[in-house]
């Protein structure tokens, strides 16, 4: 008896350590995310603090993503930091990826890149980076992408079959990663032939249900959203699943596509421990970004004019992500930090203390 009761004790303790290394990241389609009376930030919030990491698409500009991050912040009672990628597009219409993640339990590493699309077939470049998991100390790779919905499948499969060629490329970038995950709004069910590609290389995780909004609640039309890791990753499943937020929220369909988003995000919960290599970024396949690496050095740094957003009051140092990602029309340099302190503007939220 007394061995039975040690026995479900190890068994309990266990799944608590498991539970506890266990690493929650999404991904969410925020459709049009940006500073805006019908935008509800404390209901978007309330659904992505679910997680301790989330890939964003359809952002419009960094202060929404900013202003996500301070209100996950103000929720939760824990820090949230946030970085975003330059706007992406071909058109006078862009848009940006974001990342956002809560500091006690995800740390940004380094290689904050968007893709060179060379033969120019994406409409909206991915965007990548490293982060760290504080709870097992591994390291993983997240890349975002949202794929042209164009006018019909044919429009799409170009870019979905680009994907190959993309997903090499993020092997290439971040050599020793095994933890690689690809995730974002593709417009295309996973069951398309558009994937065949790259099915040799990777796989989705959502394989069932749909993860966008039909007009009838409780209802989903189609699986457009996912994640995708490597064949060969070492990565534990511990759950994923298409996250009702309407249901969680209380919300019609119609006043969830109205003030949060016309997609659910995915969620996934996993152990990361045993592709844990730490790696490094191949900075010769980098390619330019207007984020750039949080950890660039302070020699590099000193020789390069802070920016300044004028609309924000908001200034960024070299080593900061978003040191390239004001707007041209908001864009201020100064001399020195002490210079931007004068002017009354305040450090970037994501920008590490010297």
């Amino acid at each position: 008896m007394l061995k039975l009761v040690l026995s479900i004790s190890v068994c309990l303790l266990l799944s608590c350590a498991n539970a506890f290394a266990a690493t929650k990241i999404g991904t969410w389609n925020l459709e049009h995310l940006s500073i805006r009376d019908t935008k509800d930030f404390k209901a978007i919030a309330k659904v992505a603090q679910k997680v301790d990491f989330l890939a964003v698409q359809e952002l419009m500009n960094e202060e929404a993503l900013g202003a996500l991050a301070k209100e996950l912040t103000r929720q939760t009672g824990k820090q949230w930091n946030f970085m975003a990628s330059h706007a992406v597009g071909r058109s006078s219409y862009k848009e940006m990826y974001g990342f956002v993640w809560r500091d006690d339990a995800v740390a940004y590493e380094d290689g904050a890149v968007t893709y060179l699309d060379r033969k120019d077939t994406f409409e909206r470049e991915p965007y990548s980076a490293r982060f760290k998991s504080l709870t097992d100390n591994s390291y993983f790779v997240v890349a975002t992408v949202h794929i042209l919905y164009g006018k019909s499948q044919a429009d799409r499969a170009s870019e979905i079959v680009a994907l190959s060629s993309y997903w090499s490329w993020l092997k290439e970038t971040y050599p020793g990663n095994n933890q690689i995950m690809l995730m974002g709004d593709f417009n295309t069910p996973p069951t398309s032939p558009a994937w065949d590609s790259l099915d040799s290389s990777a796989k989705p995780l959502v394989l069932s249900g749909a993860s966008t909004l039909s007009t009838t609640d409780g209802k989903f039309a189609n699986l457009y959203d996912n994640i995708f890791v490597s064949k060969d990753s070492t990565v534990k499943v511990n759950s994923v699943q298409v996250f009702n937020y309407p249901k969680y929220l209380g919300l019609t369909h119609a006043q969830g596509r109205s003030s949060v988003s016309d997609h659910a995000p995915i969620f996934l919960n996993a152990d990361l421990s045993k592709g844990g290599k730490s790696g490094s970024v191949v900075k010769a396949n980098q390619t330019p970004t207007k984020s750039t690496s949080a950890r660039a050095s302070n020699n590099n740094a000193a020789n390069v004019a802070i920016i300044g957003n004028r609309k924000t009051l908001v200034y960024h140092r070299p080593d900061c992500p978003s040191y390239n990602a004001v707007a041209e029309k908001n864009r201020v340099s100064f001399a020195s930090e002490s210079d931007a302190l004068t002017q009354h503007y305040r450090l970037a939220g994501n920008c590490k203390e010297a």
